[in-house]
């Protein structure tokens, strides 16, 4: 359950990307016949949302695995989960507040810069205290983390299926976040030498996995939908939920399967493999794109990349979690967790750096 507070927040903002978008699109385009243009905050919230979540991540995380001899653990998990909290109230009600489009992505940018900074709290903290345990009990937090994403694209799905209104289903959208995060607190209250390989690994993992995901496979247009129902529903199905369920299978695994071993070469040689999906990606039906060619049209090809993409990432980076506080001195386990989630979040922001790079080159 905490695993699941922990990137939940992230998950739900990421989710809602249509939501964001039809916040800040330009009403003069909407209502005319031109050719639709998107407006500049509207074409870079996809890109800019993800430097924002990850680069406070990056840092807090680092000051976290610094500072946390200092703070309290019980102030900095019930904290940050309070935090997390109140900013999902907050963006609820904003979902009812008619809002210009630069006000509206500015406030939504704040908002995702300070609760990724308590979440990268929040994460640090809970590792560090799985740190101290068997690594059996690493497995459940990287499990409810994947099912954090699995849970958001799946309400996101229900919603869009009850046919309500944008903004009435994106308020029960983050209504329904609020009630997963005081969850997340309940069971906090009731709950009474560095590893440069593995580290390095779980940095390049997510480094691969935000780089295209969401900046690039977001705009991967269907082919067979031709108007239909289906082209509403690819995204959230095919990109959001099929990767976020891949990735929780992924994760999961680890609970009954940990090969190859944690002194295994082939850890780090499975994570350089992933780099393979980034131009797998690019070459689907990316739209708008300029550079490259279309060479994998079908819905199919985006489909089996994106399991295999997002199951890879969630089963690699799960076992390099679990490891990582193993091959150190017990006493330590609990320092060297914590620098394990701060190379996990220099990933996610490198990622997040490199997808401006690849949206690009399309």
């Amino acid at each position: 359950m905490l695993g699941l507070g922990t990137l939940l927040p992230w998950s739900f903002f990421m989710t809602a990307t249509m939501y964001f978008t039809s916040r800040l699109r330009d009403p003069t385009q909407i209502s005319t016949d031109k050719p639709y243009d998107r407006s500049p905050t509207e074409a870079s919230y996809n890109n800019v949302s993800p430097l924002c979540a990850t680069v406070p991540v990056l840092i807090f995380t680092c000051l976290n695995s610094v500072l946390h001899h200092r703070i309290p653990q019980k102030f900095r998990i019930m904290g940050s989960l309070a935090v997390i909290l109140v900013l999902f109230l907050i963006t609820a009600i904003a979902v009812k507040i008619d809002m210009a489009a630069g006000p509206f992505f500015t406030l939504t940018m704040i908002k995702i810069v300070i609760i990724n900074s308590f979440g990268a709290i929040l994460q640090g903290s809970l590792f560090g205290m799985a740190g101290l345990l068997p690594a059996k009990y690493t497995t459940p937090i990287m499990s409810g983390q994947g099912l954090a994403g699995t849970f958001a694209a799946f309400s996101m799905i229900c919603a869009i299926a009850s046919g309500s209104a944008l903004n009435d289903v994106a308020f029960g959208y983050f209504l329904t976040a609020c009630v997963v995060i005081i969850l997340a607190i309940m069971s906090y209250a009731i709950l009474p030498k560095l590893i440069w390989v593995l580290a390095l690994s779980v940095c390049f993992a997510f480094t691969v996995t935000i780089g295209v995901y969401p900046a690039v496979t977001v705009d991967v247009k269907s082919t067979v939908a031709n108007g239909g129902a289906w082209e509403m529903y690819f995204i959230p199905v095919c990109c959001f939920l099929l990767f976020n369920l891949s990735d929780w299978a992924g994760r999961s695994l680890t609970a009954v399967c940990t090969w190859p071993g944690k002194d295994s070469k082939l850890v780090p040689i499975f994570m350089v493999a992933r780099v393979i999906f980034v131009p797998l990606f690019m070459l689907c039906n990316v739209q708008p794109r300029y550079n490259l060619p279309v060479v994998f049209p079908h819905d199919a090809w985006f489909i089996v990349f994106m399991l295999l993409f997002a199951f890879s990432s969630g089963y690699l980076a799960s076992l390099c979690m679990c490891f990582g506080p193993k091959l150190v001195a017990p006493h330590e386990a609990e320092t060297a967790g914590a620098i394990m989630a701060f190379f996990l979040s220099l990933g996610l922001a490198l990622g997040a750096s490199f997808s401006f790079l690849f949206r690009a080159i399309v």
